[in-house]
């Protein structure tokens, strides 16, 4: 049987990480702040000693890309130097880090097909920056480690634009969203279930390096706005396309990060949904709440 941590388990990904766990003969132990501070380099290295861990899958995050510009500081503290404090600990104890990442870590890159791993990263803001620190973190300090890059994620926990654009759509009669950014969503439920099988079928061996996942096709927010009223029955808004120059931020965000899953479907057999059919399961879900 394998000790798991799950670290940041009350966000979008590490709920759905619960959800999975339950279903496992293995033994998954859920943290987050209150339980255990991975800032705080001896509290980790401690806690995965004496708990014995086999995985640590960090889904822990500082996500607000706007307000990291402000505040560079926390950004750095929880993307990158506790980051590594969990890599250290990994490397101590012989365990395997799975770390989430982003696209924003190629904000930068002018780009009309989908990014590789190989993709030279490129960030614009605090966000994409501190997250590539916590990356070059992980490489640099020799653990074994699954590093996967995702975007746009969504679920039924917490907020996120799938739930924003359900209540916009049902409140306004007219909403803007932007058309010149585009990429793909990504269910946190697929996200987890990739990751519970990498876990559960011990597909790390020798497997160490980064990898991307999303759903599967591409599209606009725009076009995800459109496709969330239309399944939902919230035909009495009428959506606009509108430049992300409309709505002005401090942050520079990708214009175009589709990323391209071929390296993980090669390397564990992942099964990856399309993005429509995603959003109709995770409604659902939302309904049936």
């Amino acid at each position: 049987m394998h000790n798991i941590l799950i670290t940041g388990a009350n966000g979008q990904l590490g709920n759905e990480m619960r959800l999975l766990g339950a279903t496992s003969s293995n033994n998954y132990i859920y943290t987050d702040v209150a339980e255990l501070d991975i800032t705080d380099r001896t509290a980790v290295e401690l806690f995965i000693k004496e708990h014995h861990i086999n995985y640590i899958v960090n889904c822990a995050a500082y996500t607000n890309v706007d307000k990291a510009e402000d505040d560079y500081d926390t950004a750095e503290l929880l993307n990158a130097t506790a980051v590594e404090n969990l890599a250290i600990a990994a490397r101590a104890n012989d365990a395997v880090l799975i770390h989430i990442s982003t696209d924003y870590v190629f904000g930068g890159n002018v780009q009309n097909t989908p990014c590789n791993e190989e993709l030279a990263t490129a960030p614009t803001g605090v966000y994409g920056l501190t997250k590539l620190h916590g990356e070059e973190a992980i490489e640099r300090t020799g653990c074994r480690h699954i590093i996967i890059r995702t975007a746009w994620l969504y679920s039924i926990y917490g907020n996120n634009f799938l739930k924003t654009m359900l209540r916009l759509t049902a409140e306004r009669p007219t909403l803007n969203v932007v058309y010149d950014q585009v990429g793909t969503p990504t269910y946190a439920a697929d996200l987890a279930a990739a990751i519970f099988d990498i876990v559960e079928n011990n597909k790390a061996e020798g497997n160490d390096g980064i990898y991307h996942f999303s759903n599967e096709g591409v599209c606009s927010w725009y076009d995800f706005a459109k496709e969330i009223a239309r399944q939902a029955g919230n035909d009495g808004c009428s959506i606009s396309p509108c430049r992300s120059s409309e709505f002005p931020s401090k942050v520079v965000r990708p214009a175009y990060s589709v990323l391209d899953k071929s390296k993980m479907k090669r390397t564990f057999g992942t099964v990856v949904p399309y993005w429509s059919e995603a959003v109709a399961r995770c409604l659902n879900k939302l309904k049936n709440e």
